[in-house]
């Protein structure tokens, strides 16, 4: 669920949206599953906080589309980590993504909007 100031948002609204939001951030840099929650809630504020199975299963998901993909880091306190990477096939889906969003937006925003 995200909260802001006591209102709830279902969580079934951001799912839809959690393969772009990754892609996003992994188009910024690599980075590592846990890199990329901690990333997720200091953007929101802390409104939105990913799950650790739902990252990975997102992160399964973009793998078999092959929208990006894995590699072992160097050796850190806790072992080895595995980053991803954003392929180009994955940039390409990005970017289509980024369109579809805005144009969604504008259409529920003409229904929304003076509520």
């Amino acid at each position: 669920m995200v909260s802001r100031e006591g209102f709830v948002i279902r969580s079934d609204i951001i799912r839809g949206h959690l393969e772009p939001i990754i892609l996003r951030l992994i188009l910024e840099r690599d980075q590592y599953g846990y890199e990329i929650s901690k990333e997720i809630s200091l953007r929101t504020k802390n409104r939105f906080h990913i799950k650790e199975a739902t990252l990975y299963a997102v992160f399964q998901r973009l793998e078999r589309k092959e929208l990006i993909e894995s590699y072992y880091g160097d050796i850190s306190y806790g072992g080895k980590r595995k980053y991803y990477r954003i392929t180009s096939l994955g940039k390409a889906y990005l970017r289509e993504t980024i369109h579809e969003w805005h144009e969604t937006k504008e259409i529920i925003d003409l229904f929304m909007e003076g509520l």
